[in-house]
């Protein structure tokens, strides 16, 4: 199982209408376009598909939706099931669960200004709730705190933890956690910088600008595996070039604005994100449209 949940993941976008509801047929046109890049899988109901912006229902229902358009594949699912509330976030574990999805993963509550033992407690609960391997998270920009390195040895150690998506920008601390817990799964977090933790011995990694170009993000992966340093860093400079635009915008309304102009009928983000502005899909049309970009596109 554990070989299986390795490799490069898209933090799947999540489809919208027109009034921002979820809108089924939208996820479907994501979801396909996403499955066609060869990843190793979807990382599904986490940030990067506003879930801090859905309700419990809507996460349900976008499970089922893209269990039903990975059937067939290859694709490893991975839940993210994150939720204010420890009882939301068991419900959408045992729907994973149902549905056939591999393995869960969750952000650490952070509704409140939570203790690491109330954090601890949490996590210990939500990975006894089912038996999928649940992949803990560290990503202060979002919690507004970083996890204490202890407080993440402990959380590895926890029966059916099967590994963390590292989402910051210590790297120290991430190669320090690795040595402590050889044997868990890494993903890295930061699409701009993905070699960079490569370099420290990543199992894969998790990302929201995958959803695109997520077989760029599998060349960079192949090229640090080989030694291939030069390669590495000329793709993720690349990777980098895509992500500076997307800041002109905000990632989520630019990341739309972007599979707009491919053709992926994705409908807006929901409010009170940043619909984005009226030219997005023109800048963001010339950004794909460079040669060195236009390539990576599973078009």
């Amino acid at each position: 199982m554990t070989k299986r949940l390795s490799g490069m993941f898209a933090a799947l976008m999540t489809g919208l209408s027109d009034g921002g509801e979820f809108d089924p047929q939208r996820q479907r046109n994501i979801n396909g376009y996403v499955l066609r890049q060869g990843l190793a899988g979807l990382y599904v109901g986490g940030s990067s598909g506003e879930s801090g912006l859905l309700t419990r229902d809507e996460l349900l229902a976008q499970q089922g939706v893209v269990a039903e358009s990975a059937a067939g594949s290859a694709a490893a699912l991975i839940a993210h099931v994150g939720m204010a509330n420890l009882r939301d976030s068991i419900a959408l574990a045992h729907n994973a669960k149902r549905l056939g999805y591999h393995a869960l993963s969750a952000l650490p509550p952070h509704a409140y200004p939570f203790s690491d033992e109330e954090i601890y407690a949490y996590y210990r609960e939500l990975a006894a709730a089912t038996d999928l391997p649940l992949i803990v998270y560290e990503i202060p920009l979002r919690t507004g705190r970083p996890l204490p390195l202890p407080l993440l040895v402990r959380l590895l150690e926890l029966p059916n933890v099967a590994g963390i998506k590292f989402t910051s920008t210590d790297l120290f601390k991430y190669a320090r956690l690795r040595r402590q817990r050889p044997d868990q799964l890494y993903y890295y977090g930061f699409d701009e910088i993905y070699a960079a933790a490569a370099m420290l011995g990543s199992d894969g990694g998790i990302g929201t600008t995958y959803n695109i170009l997520g077989r760029l993000y599998v060349a960079i992966d192949q090229a640090v595996r080989a030694s291939q340093v030069e390669r590495a860093q000329a793709l993720q400079q690349v990777s980098q070039d895509f992500v500076e635009a997307l800041l002109d915008f905000g990632v989520l309304p630019g990341m739309k604005a972007a599979f707009r102009v491919i053709g992926v009928d994705c409908g807006p983000t929901r409010l009170p994100l940043d619909l984005g502005a009226p030219n997005a899909e023109a800048k963001m049309g010339a950004v794909l449209g460079r040669p060195e970009i236009k390539q990576w596109l599973a078009l």
